[in-house]
């Protein structure tokens, strides 16, 4: 994943700032003119240096996923296994 140093030299991102970020990232793709500063102006509070850092960071930790850096999860299994095993019995 991205460097802490690099984490904490950028603010802190509040969830409600993280959908609008996801959610302009949407509308401004990378031929959009001025896309920084479009998307710094739905994202309150955050100015387009911070935008930009903030999408360098997350495109890097994507490659970090990708190329098997970061370890899957273990997820807990659910009841949906148990009823198709139901299911099957019956």
């Amino acid at each position: 994943m991205a460097s802490n140093s690099k984490r904490n030299s950028s603010s802190s991102w509040t969830t409600k700032q993280n959908k609008l970020f996801e959610n302009s990232l949407a509308l401004y793709d990378r031929d959009t003119p001025e896309r920084w500063q479009n998307i710094a102006k739905a994202v309150v509070g955050k100015s387009p240096d911070e935008v930009e850092r903030h999408y360098k960071i997350l495109i890097e930790d994507l490659k970090h996923i990708e190329d098997g850096k970061v370890p899957l999860p273990k997820y807990r299994s659910t009841g949906a296994s148990k009823c198709y095993r139901y299911e099957q019995e019956r």
